[in-house]
């Protein structure tokens, strides 16, 4: 059985495809970008840096031990929160002081947006973040915190697809509201037609004076004794 020969290849063809190759991109038009005078169109899932929601962050430092360059710094303190309804119990709750990524280190792999459970941390097509020292790339919260206004809306959900359950579940608890204050609408409109449909009682004769020695004053017609006019 007799094995496929590869196809033959004429001297020079490698050669001929390369300076073609040439020829075809010296015809095409020059562009030129024109940055920064003119900012680039970048796709909508660039990663350019991470942005920080600092009010969803609970300081749960996931996203720093899952950090596979360790590049993200949490500080945190707790402080007490009194009790919500009398006789209820204090709580206490970790108060973000520090939040800070060396983007020296950074690999941009994204792993600390995707384990977040609070939605705290995203991407920002921002790229303009360049410094002359190489200590400065450490941005701290403030900084993360002005990125969070260039992160670019998500994009709108598919018709066809299922609702999220976190929405499901806010819908179900608005409509809930909704029928409990349209039940007490309805409930108050009732209770002042029944009001207004009540007839009201007729108003009574007014009682005669009575005397200041509570004894009946007497009949000026009643016949006197013998003797009398």
């Amino acid at each position: 059985m007799s094995e496929s020969l590869p196809p033959r290849r004429f001297p020079g063809s490698g050669l001929a495809k390369g300076l073609a190759v040439t020829l075809r991109t010296m015809t095409r038009r020059t562009v030129t970008a024109q940055y920064p005078d003119v900012q680039p169109e970048l796709p909508p899932r660039t990663r350019g840096v991470i942005a920080l929601f600092e009010e969803n962050c609970t300081v749960c430092m996931l996203c720093a031990r899952e950090c596979p360059d360790w590049c993200i710094y949490i500080d945190s303190h707790k402080e007490t929160v009194p009790a919500a309804a009398p006789g209820g119990r204090e709580r206490s709750r970790n108060v973000l002081d520090r939040f800070a990524i060396d983007f020296s280190l950074c690999m941009y792999c994204g792993i600390c947006i995707e384990v977040c459970p609070f939605d705290a941390l995203f991407w920002s097509p921002e790229f303009e973040y360049a410094e002359t020292d190489i200590l400065e790339l450490t941005h701290e919260r403030d900084k993360l915190r002005e990125w969070m206004w260039t992160v670019p809306a998500p994009p709108a959900l598919d018709p066809a697809a299922e609702e999220p359950k976190e929405l499901a579940a806010a819908r179900k608890t608005a409509d809930k509201y909704a029928a409990e204050a349209e039940a007490e609408a309805q409930a108050a409109a009732t209770a002042t037609a029944a009001a207004q449909a009540t007839p009201e009682a007729p108003p009574t004769a007014p009682e005669a004076p009575s005397t200041g020695s509570g004894k009946a004053a007497p009949d000026d017609t009643a016949p006197g004794p013998e003797g009398t006019p």
